[in-house]
């Protein structure tokens, strides 16, 4: 029975869980996708959901919310200035989970998380032919 069992553990205590965790968010929110295993990305869309559902108010309080979960000044901008505003009429479901496979060395089942709106964080600009 799984009474009360509330997330993955991760293999990691309940601070390195968490650090791994706000790890993640920055990096999908400053690169609008990430390689991940499934179960790591199951847990990150439990963080950055909500972050994108508080982003898309933009008040003081809202920024320093989201800055206590991210690492960086810079991330929680691009949260409030790239991420949200697409996400503004969405009542939810930001993100998406596409499987990958099997990762060579271990045989982890592997995934990619990125957000459901295009963002500008997504769209990266080829080259210009000269």
């Amino acid at each position: 029975m799984r009474h009360r069992l509330a997330h993955r553990k991760l293999n990691r205590d309940s601070a390195g869980r968490k650090a791994l965790l706000r790890g993640l968010a920055t990096q999908l929110i400053e690169h609008g996708t990430l390689v991940t295993t499934i179960e790591r990305a199951k847990e990150l869309r439990k963080i950055v959901e909500p972050l994108v559902a508080l982003a898309r108010v933009d008040s003081v309080n809202n920024r320093r919310s989201a800055a206590s979960t991210l690492y960086s000044k810079k991330t929680v901008g691009d949260l409030f200035s790239r991420v949200a505003p697409p996400n503004a009429q969405r009542q939810g479901g930001y993100t998406r989970i596409l499987k990958l496979g099997f990762r060579p060395g271990d045989h982890a089942r592997r995934a990619i998380i990125e957000f459901v709106e295009p963002t500008a964080i997504n769209k990266v600009e080829a080259p210009a032919a000269n």
